[in-house]
């Protein structure tokens, strides 16, 4: 057998308490990966157009906001891990790719 045999209680707790939030799944987070959380995790992915066969689907994790956590990563301490933002950074003598004056001639 290869591969992840079982969902630790840990993050079934995590992916349960998701799902409760994101109104698939009703009552407490057990830990237990049972038959409900199952069918709300599959419901989830269906409902976003991703595959139900396989549980759980990486892209479903991510969208209930249980993605990797980079917080611990060795260049984290002064990171910025939010979206980049666009336009009106980018001097406008750049924005075609070159610096004004970069000594490029043709």
């Amino acid at each position: 057998m290869r591969g992840q045999q079982a969902i630790d209680p840990e993050r079934a707790t995590q992916i349960q308490a998701a799902l409760i939030r994101a109104h698939y799944l009703e009552g407490e987070a057990s830990g237990k990966w049972d038959d409900s959380t199952i069918a709300a995790m599959q419901k989830y992915q269906a409902d976003h157009g991703w595959q139900t066969k396989l549980m759980p689907d990486s892209r479903a994790l991510k969208s209930l906001g249980l993605g990797p956590d980079y917080s611990d990563a060795i260049n984290a301490k002064d990171a910025n891990f939010n979206s980049p933002t666009t336009g009106g950074d980018t001097p406008s003598a750049q924005t075609a790719g070159f610096a004004a004056g970069s000594g490029v001639h043709q």
